[in-house]
């Protein structure tokens, strides 16, 4: 036999193992594509930045937003034969900043962060390359 009852603000539900054999009757809604509160991914459909896009990790918030920002549009909106490679001076002054709140930003072992970093950074490249290409081809 099933039953709820409340403690405070939480409600706290007994459920049977006969209460779990009954499919369920709830109707699921069908998405809407064009919610606006609808999470987009990093690349919006008109091909720019979403920074609010959770994969960011916050990193466009936080006293190193805007170093952040102009990098990674920078990469984003490279046209250069080896993509990003004319944006080097804005990923040094977002790695400067960075290294102004180790607190927030906080430093590997060297070796380890080299190997993270350049391991993290190809993610993000291939990532944002496949979501350009797939912008392109829509």
């Amino acid at each position: 036999m099933s039953y709820c009852r409340q403690e405070g603000k939480d409600r706290i539900i007994f459920a049977t193992k006969e209460d779990h054999e009954t499919p369920s009757s709830a109707e699921l809604v069908a998405d809407d594509p064009d919610d606006p509160y609808e999470e987009q991914g990093l690349i919006l459909p008109n091909g720019d930045i979403n920074w609010n896009c959770p994969c960011l990790g916050g990193m466009a918030s936080g006293p190193c937003g805007e170093q952040f920002k102009s990098a990674f549009s920078c990469f984003h909106y490279s046209t250069e034969e080896i993509k990003g490679s004319d944006c080097v001076d804005q990923f040094r002054a977002m790695q400067e900043c960075m290294q102004k709140y180790p607190d927030l930003y906080p430093q590997e072992d060297e070796n380890e962060e080299k190997e993270k970093s350049s391991k993290d950074l190809e993610a993000a490249l291939t990532e944002a390359s496949a979501d350009e290409e797939k912008t392109r081809s829509s």
